[in-house]
């Protein structure tokens, strides 16, 4: 009885170590996505077709604003105040810096003066050029008398004139104390502080106000690849309505959620670089984009009538590619075939070696040679057969599983 027992576990463990053995054996051997044969001459085959494929091509970019607008003081004096912080979102006319205003004020209240001053002058000497033109009139004061008068007037009115243009200089002047944002957009960095001395003829502006609502996208293209968007003729602008929206990838290689519209194309190309500038624009309303920042364009465009293979399929020998051709007898023919340098890491672009109608083997490619005859099966028998082989081990059936 203990012998009985002893025999029929001895057996089970056999049983169950060469059953994880074909298991093994099978995966080795090419089960399911591993490409390799299963224990005989039965190799995945299919046939190439054209079809069309979703390509992008990325283009090294730089960001700006709509504009980047230099602040620079319009009078000179040490910067009392900051209104802002680095980096803030300001509105037009908003208050930026505030210059000492002392001199200011005190030339505006001395101008505002001399204006009060030359209008009660003009007043006086009206009233008296009424008089005598009363008495002119009346052929009591002679014509010189007269004209005297009318002379005193005109330049009584030049004084008041005078008097309110250095008004308007003076009142200006001390507007110019507060620097105001000339524009909606985001404050750069503050190359002086409080206490420092600043002048219209500073070397450095005060900082920068970068519209952002919008952003430009500059970046540059082949002459080749610019004609091959542009082939279609017509005027600039339908062309660049024609040309597809343009995403941007982000320094930390994240996509930009939103579309942007090609919409400047240089009319010169750099007889350096053989390119051609571009500008695309991109919304902004999270603030997202700054200008300054760097970024890849990324280009889509359609391949129509194309060959793709996948990059299993392929051998590669001395930095050149190879498929095996399934010729009319069941042999193969190892045939060398050209790509294209775009790829989606699955599949290869094919430019030359084959024509739609070919069959190529598409799996277990490292193991074949040249001349070799096999026979072919369909993807989807070569999947099938993998998953009954897998489905024979676990219910035991190990003599099946390799047949």
């Amino acid at each position: 009885m203990n012998m009985s027992v002893k025999r029929n576990r001895s057996f089970s463990s056999s049983r169950v170590a060469f059953a994880a053995l074909g298991l093994s054996v099978l995966t080795a051997c090419g089960g399911g996505q591993g490409g390799m044969k299963m224990g005989d001459n039965q190799f995945a085959v299919e046939a190439v077709k054209a079809t069309s494929s979703n390509q992008s091509e990325q283009y090294p970019a730089t960001i700006k604003g709509l504009q980047d607008i230099e602040v620079r003081p319009q009078v000179s004096g040490l910067i009392v105040k900051l209104c802002v912080d680095e980096g803030a979102t300001v509105r037009k006319g908003q208050a930026l810096f505030q210059i000492d205003p002392t001199q200011y004020k005190a030339a505006y209240d001395q101008a505002a003066a001399s204006v009060k001053s030359a209008k009660a002058n003009l007043e006086t000497i009206t009233a008296t050029e009424r008089n005598k033109k009363m008495l002119h009139d009346q052929k009591i004061i002679s014509d010189f008398e007269y004209q005297t008068a009318v002379n005193n007037l005109l330049t009584a009115k030049a004084n008041l004139a005078q008097a309110e243009a250095a008004y308007t200089a003076a009142k200006q002047n001390l507007d110019f104390c507060t620097v105001k944002s000339p524009s909606d957009g985001v404050i750069g960095t503050f190359p002086y502080r409080i206490g420092a001395l600043v002048s219209p003829s500073i070397s450095e502006p005060l900082t920068t106000v970068s519209e952002i609502g919008d952003m430009y996208v500059y970046f540059s293209m082949t002459e080749k690849q610019l004609l091959d968007l542009t082939r279609a003729g017509g005027t600039l602008k339908e062309q660049l309505e024609k040309m597809p929206a343009v995403k941007l990838q982000l320094a930390d290689g994240t996509m930009y959620d939103a579309e942007g519209k090609i919409d400047a194309v240089s009319g010169v190309i750099d007889q350096t670089t053989g390119s051609v500038s571009m500008r695309a624009i991109f919304p902004n309303k999270q603030n997202i984009l700054r200008s300054g920042g760097m970024a890849n364009v990324v280009f889509p465009y359609t391949m129509s009538e194309i060959i793709l293979i996948p990059q299993t399929a392929t051998q590669e020998i001395q930095d050149k590619k190879f498929v095996y051709v399934l010729q009319p007898d069941s042999t193969l023919k190892h045939t060398e075939i050209q790509i294209s340098n775009l790829n989606d890491g699955k599949n290869y672009i094919v430019t030359g070696g084959l024509k739609e109608g070919d069959q190529i083997v598409v799996e277990g490619v490292q193991t074949l040679q040249d001349g070799q005859k096999i026979s072919p099966i369909t993807v989807a028998q070569k999947e099938a057969k993998y998953q009954q082989a897998l489905q024979d081990q676990r219910d035991g059936n190990i003599q099946t599983a390799f047949n």
